[in-house]
């Protein structure tokens, strides 16, 4: 096997080249890589700490990986009933399964879970999906919730100073109610940690069942009107613009 004691000082560790080159995140490739899936120059690794340049021969599972290619973003309007990965062990349809022909391998910044909808950001860099996921950003993902039960707009506002659900603290969260309608009501809400099915667990906390939830926008991207389904790829112009330094 490879290991990284081998000379390639000059090139990047074989995680981050997998995540930059859109195959899946670093952690995804760290698997990929004690799983024995991974290859340099005909060997299989078995570290994820091995270096690699532009002369070396990657490949994962047997298909050859290229250089890796300019960064690109798309917003996504996820429909209801697809799950937000590559693979679903339970056979439910995927994400990645219903995406419209001609986009290269891709990976989701973040998920949308099974009956969610919404935008989703794709991207065929995994290094930089997982910076734009980290907390530590501050972006502010916001969503549309219809849910049934009463609730007043003082008792949303209890939760700007966060909530401790089932032993797991969540931040501070803005939540504004915005109209009733008989048993239902429409909330928007408007988060910054993106913690697990973050939104349906507060709000079931204070006696909401929500039954449709809709993200609208994720840092500086919206929803906007782009159709269920539909794919619509973000200009570099607007990317620099937004992303600055983490804009490869």
């Amino acid at each position: 096997m490879a290991t990284s004691s081998e000379p390639f000082s000059d090139g990047e560790r074989i995680a981050k080249f997998l995540a930059r080159a859109g195959v899946c995140s670093r952690r995804d490739a760290e698997r990929l890589i004690a799983d024995g899936r991974v290859k340099v120059n005909g060997k299989v690794l078995d570290t994820p700490a091995f270096k690699v340049s532009a002369k070396d021969k990657v490949q994962v599972d047997g298909r050859p990986i290229g250089a890796v290619e300019p960064t690109r973003v798309w917003r996504y309007h996820k429909p209801t009933g697809l799950v937000t990965t590559h693979r679903d062990p339970a056979g439910r349809p995927t994400v990645f399964e219903h995406l419209p022909p001609g986009l290269p391998r891709v990976i989701s910044v973040g998920r949308l879970d099974l009956t969610s909808e919404g935008l989703l950001l794709l991207t065929n860099d995994g290094e930089l999906a997982r910076k734009l996921e980290l907390p530590s950003n501050g972006w502010v993902r916001r969503y549309r919730a219809r849910a049934y039960g009463r609730v007043t707009q003082e008792e949303l506002d209890h939760l700007k100073d966060g909530i401790t659900v089932d032993g797991v603290r969540y931040g501070s969260i803005d939540a504004k109610l915005e109209r009733g309608a008989g048993a239902n009501a429409w909330i928007s809400v408007a988060i910054t940690e993106g913690k697990n099915r973050e939104v349906r667990r507060v709000l079931d906390a204070i006696g909401l069942k929500v039954n449709r939830l809709i993200r609208v926008s994720y840092g500086p991207f919206q929803l906007g009107t782009l159709e269920p389904g539909a794919v619509e790829e973000i200009p570099r112009k607007v990317l620099k613009e937004q992303l600055g330094k983490d804009f490869a």
